[in-house]
């Protein structure tokens, strides 16, 4: 077994702490990455509250970036030595996954928010006071809050020897969502009107991709205006205050006659939904990335819906396009540099805390020498 360190969380809505675990042997569609960096999303901080569906004791961290130390003998997709980033699990075998839509598995529940492997076995474990082992997780595939993690083949994404692990880390799950909810779910076509519904990282995200399709009308809509400042830097043509009484009058003026073309929602806040779709024109497409509580449900004004022709989807994780965004960072058409905050793994407290007030858009916890 390898002893490494990792941010644990002992107890829901409890504090992170770090400790010393012992990581079990590989199977066989497993590698050992020593991580290098691991963005912070808000999904682990709502699997960390409890907001999301979640376990205890575990090992979070979804967005890692690290080198392949040793591999299962059935990985073929990487090497030893390989740079990687990591992403979320997948079984490769459902209709989904065979279709191109591996972020649609039918396993995707149990195998990211799982709290054990496919077959039971637990990944990492420690002595307790009582000479017991308490079981943490393969959070996402990966539990990336750690030095060193047993990820899935699945969740492996080779990339170039010279990439740079710490800034391209958060593509494992929220850059990706927010681009992917505009290139992939709604497909936006040039000259078109997108809404984007919440301007954190992965809105940002989102109207980047939006200016990639070459969007006519890009509105971002968040609470906080410098949020709506660096979202005009990156994209925007226009913004509205989210506690604006009047945001879907604004809306259809920046997007006359009647609404927007495509819609996309990052706060996953059920009132801040029912605007989107209603922010909708004729024929128009939204898509949820954001995901509140289960059980949680919004409203739908049915004849509006069917007599604009408007459509309503959820988005998970985007369909998979990293190697994509790094091609268009290279060429100066994806930022991504504008978003992150680089923060040691030690002083992961602060970076947790600037991620909930806000002041960090997307923080990476870095591991230093």
């Amino acid at each position: 077994m390898t002893t490494t360190t990792a941010l644990v969380l002992n107890q829901l809505n409890g504090p992170f702490s770090f400790e010393t675990v012992k990581l079990d042997t590989l199977r066989p569609d497993e590698a050992l990455v020593e991580i290098h960096a691991s963005g912070i999303c808000h999904t682990d901080l709502a699997c960390a509250d409890g907001t999301l569906p979640a376990f205890a004791p575990a090992v979070l961290g979804h967005e890692g970036a690290g080198i392949v130390l040793r591999l299962g003998s059935q990985v073929e997709n990487v090497a030893v030595g390989d740079k990687v980033l990591l992403s979320f699990s997948h079984c490769r075998d459902c209709r989904p996954c065979k279709a191109g839509h591996p972020a649609n598995c039918h396993l995707f529940k149990s195998l990211n928010f799982g709290g054990k492997r496919p077959d039971g076995s637990s990944v990492m474990h420690k002595q307790d006071d009582k000479g017991g082992h308490p079981f943490f997780s393969r959070f996402f595939g990966q539990s990336s809050f750690s030095r060193h993690a047993v990820v899935s083949m699945s969740s492996l994404v080779k990339v170039p020897s010279d990439t740079d692990l710490a800034l391209f880390a958060p593509l494992g799950c929220g850059l990706q969502t927010g681009a992917g909810a505009v290139l992939n779910t709604l497909d936006v076509q040039a000259g078109s009107s997108v809404a984007v519904f919440g301007a954190g990282s992965v809105g940002m995200s989102a109207i980047m991709a939006a200016k990639m399709r070459r969007a006519g009308v890009i509105i971002a809509i968040d609470l906080q205006q410098s949020r709506l400042d660096l979202a005009s830097q990156l994209g925007a043509t226009h913004t509205v205050l989210g506690n604006a009484p009047d945001i879907l009058a604004q809306i259809r003026q920046l997007a006359p006659p009647n609404g927007v073309d495509y819609a996309v929602d990052c706060t996953g806040v059920p009132a801040v939904i029912e605007t989107m779709i209603e922010a909708l024109g004729s024929r128009g497409h939204a898509a949820s990335v954001g995901a509140p509580t289960p059980g949680k449900k919004t409203g739908v004004d049915i004849f509006a819906h069917v007599v604009h022709g408007r459509r309503y989807s959820g988005c998970c994780e985007g369909d998979s396009i990293i190697p994509y965004l790094m091609e268009e960072y290279s060429k100066g058409n994806y930022p991504v540099d504008k978003l992150v905050t680089f923060y040691d793994f030690g002083d992961f407290q602060q970076a947790i805390d600037d991620t909930k007030r806000g002041t960090a858009l997307k923080a990476v916890l870095v591991w230093k020498e």
